[in-house]
């Protein structure tokens, strides 16, 4: 098989070497997520940020331009990822997009099956795999379904925009150097069965992305949608995904901007790439989502519960989606912005959407930072504007000892806190380029003695010990600061606790959301915790907390210093 195929009638799909099994549960994992481009490059020349020392002042216009960020990059510091508590590595598209574009986030593709060489090369990212695997990690590829990038033209060049049941003419195939022609591999689409002007829906751009048909049928901006009503255009999208994970022994696949697709397209795609990796012996090969809506909408897409519409039949879909519903809460809860009740009110919905409300946890990637930051104006970090900055320890420790599989952005570790009118101030180089963290330029940012990303490790490793931590369902806790007046808090300001209840084991998790320490007393299950037992801290093993009885029910006093987290469970006998 040639290393970059032309046509999908060249590709074997038959693995390149001895498949890397797939996890249990993917409960079990954390997700680094990181952008290719912006993350490292491979120089070990480049000095470390030094807040005191480090010049200030970067180009604005280079947060829109490719930094130089590779696959090798990324395979450097595997270690630095490992040691954080990740366990898993999703990529940004990886794919060719067009070399006179600065597509440098991946997501205009014009190349399904070749690698970007501003990134690298198959082979780069077969080693990058490769050594992830010998380290116990795994690799998961963001991958598009609904367009391609700005690859052709409708007729006069110009935009044309979406007006329901229109179908424009196919103008022209977009060329570097038009003087020569469509030349191999810098213009057109590939593998050569995309450049069917029949596998587009050529209906123009999106300009309401509320409303449907329009949101499903037009372009994404300049990104032209693909035709996935068409079964012929769906099995080109199939065999390009199979085919990554035959030549690279891929993990799992995050699909993106999943409403634009039909939901019966999405069901077939999803079950067909389950399929094809369990035959070949990935048997829990992961499929999650990018699902932006509430939680009755996602749910319709998850748990391989989706339907084929008009009709009872019931298809695969996605093993689970990006929580963007928990997203929209976290940050204000987190912060003593919001009232608790509203966190505590969306995992009440859970019952209402699932027989068992526990089994919940795995139809979700939990996150507070990403990359588009879909629906926020200004687009920021969780540390933007943000005077403390310990709160993204607590914020990402509730991610880790709280339901869902959870994501950690790159850079939240090290505290990026980047914000702006523009994706681009979100999307940081970690490696300094011309487009460093903190308005600065030429200076690393993997400090692994960085407070954060030693707080963010600690909870880590600790979630990897506590299985109770992984799969428990999860309540919410009653507190009191007098041990008699017991109720949920309502105030942002507040202790917020939960326990994660697994069989006979609880473990107890309570945040002190406020600026100034708490001393607050925490509910606790009577059955399983008794009076009289000590509780300790697996945080801070020296430090151990008394069981009371306190009227009618069991409850432990926990001092928190301001935005600090404690886990703990009941002490051996």
């Amino acid at each position: 098989m040639p290393d970059t195929p032309k046509s999908l009638s060249e590709v074997d799909f038959k693995p390149a070497g001895k498949v890397f099994l797939s996890p249990a549960d993917w409960r079990d994992q954390f997700i680094y997520f990181l952008l290719v481009d912006r993350f490292n490059n491979g120089d070990k020349e480049i000095p470390p940020f030094n807040p005191e020392t480090t010049p200030i002042g970067r180009d604005d216009s280079e947060g829109e331009k490719w930094q130089g960020g590779t696959l090798k990059g990324v395979t450097d510091k595997l270690d630095y990822i490992k040691e954080l508590g990740c366990t898993a590595i999703w990529l940004s598209p990886v794919f060719k997009n067009r070399k006179e574009l600065d597509t440098y986030h991946g997501y205009g593709i014009q190349n399904f099956l070749d690698i970007d060489p501003r990134f690298g090369t198959l082979k780069d990212l077969q080693d990058l795999v490769k050594k992830a695997h010998k380290k116990g990690m795994y690799v998961i590829l963001d991958i598009v379904i609904n367009h391609t990038g700005d690859n052709w033209a409708y007729p006069g060049g110009y935009p044309y925009y979406y007006s329901e049941g229109m179908r424009f003419p196919f103008g022209s195939w977009r060329q570097v150097d038009p003087a020569e022609g469509i030349q191999w591999p810098d213009d057109a689409a590939w593998p050569v069965e995309f450049q069917n002007p029949e596998w587009y829906r050529r209906e123009g751009e999106i300009r309401n992305w509320d409303a449907f048909p329009e949101a499903m049928d037009g372009d994404f901006c300049s990104l032209k949608e693909i035709y996935t009503s068409n079964r012929e255009v769906l099995k080109g999208l199939i065999d390009v995904y199979k085919y990554w994970i035959a030549v690279a022994d891929i993990d799992g696949y995050r699909l993106d901007a999943v409403k634009h697709i039909e939901d019966s397209s999405a069901a077939i795609l999803c079950s067909a790439i389950r399929e094809y990796a369990q035959k070949i012996g990935k048997n829990n090969f992961f499929l999650f989502g990018e699902i932006i809506g509430d939680d009755r909408f996602i749910d319709e897409y998850i748990g391989r519960n989706a339907r084929i519409p008009d009709t009872n039949e019931r298809f695969p879909s996605l093993d689970a989606a990006l929580d963007f519903p928990l997203w929209g809460i976290l940050e204000g809860a987190i912060k003593g912005f919001t009232n608790p009740a509203e966190l505590r009110a969306r995992y009440d919905r859970f019952k209402e959407l699932y027989s068992d409300h526990g089994q919940a946890s795995q139809y979700f990637v939990t996150f507070v930072d990403n990359h588009d930051q879909i629906g926020r104006s200004p687009r920021g970090r969780f540390l933007h504007n943000d005077l403390f900055y310990e709160q993204a320890v607590i914020a990402i420790g509730y991610l880790l000892t709280s339901m869902g599989v959870p994501c950690i952005y790159y850079g939240t570790e090290q505290g990026f806190d980047g914000g702006g009118d523009h994706d681009k101030y979100i999307r940081e180089c970690m490696f300094g380029g011309k487009w460093g963290a903190f308005n600065t330029t030429g200076h690393h940012f993997f400090n692994s003695g960085n407070i954060l990303y030693k707080g963010i490790s600690r909870i880590a490793e600790i979630r990897q010990k506590e299985t109770a931590l992984r799969y428990g369902r999860q309540y919410f806790r009653e507190i009191s600061g007098n041990g008699m007046d017991f109720g949920y808090p309502i105030d942002g300001r507040c202790t917020l606790a939960y326990s994660r209840i697994l069989d006979d084991t609880e473990i107890l998790v309570a945040i002190n959301l406020d600026s100034n320490p708490r001393s607050d007393f925490v509910t606790v299950d009577s059955n399983l915790t008794p009076a009289g037992r000590k509780m300790i801290n697996l945080l801070k093993p020296e430090s151990n907390f008394d069981v009371q009885t306190l009227g009618q029910r069991h409850a432990v006093k926990i001092p928190l210093d301001s935005h600090e987290i404690a886990i703990l469970k009941l002490a051996s006998r």
